[in-house]
């Protein structure tokens, strides 16, 4: 199975991601971002960091993620060599206020700092919403989504 491929779009940058759980498709639509900007089998994987990211839903989950990602490059010049999406959770809870009902995605992300060491291709202006789907057909998650360039 094919990891993710590019779409053609007007402006920006748009792929769909696959997977056989949603954690695949995750890391695989992780990926396609990471080498718009870049070469991924260039960067080194010198730095390991764990993340956490807290979200309403699966749309917002994946905005929420690819945004960290793209504030680790903007903040610290983080570029990404390789990915594990360890768990995606749903959480449904009764409580006394309601019912609470969100995804907690956890990961452990491989890189390094670019420092003029790295070739990148080009700029990631911002997630978007647009037409950003998830779905899963025939046991098979599919990612698509569009960031600005």
């Amino acid at each position: 199975m094919q990891k993710y491929k590019y779409l053609e779009h007007t402006a920006d940058a748009k792929f769909e991601s696959y997977g056989k759980t949603i954690e695949e498709a995750y890391e695989n639509a992780t990926l396609a971002m990471a080498n718009i900007i870049t070469d991924t089998e260039t960067i080194e994987p010198k730095i390991t960091k764990d993340i956490s990211i807290k979200s309403e839903n699966l749309e917002s989950l994946l905005y929420d993620w690819l945004e960290k990602l793209i504030t680790l490059l903007e903040l610290e010049g983080f570029l990404l060599a390789k990915v594990k999406i360890k768990k995606i959770k749903e959480i449904k809870k009764d409580t006394k206020e309601g019912k609470l009902h969100y995804y907690i995605l956890t990961a452990t992300i491989q890189g390094d700092t670019y420092k003029q060491k790295y070739e990148l291709k080009t700029e990631i202006k911002s997630i978007t919403y647009n037409d950003m789907e998830i779905k899963k057909d025939n046991n098979i998650w599919t990612i698509t989504a569009v960031v600005d360039i």
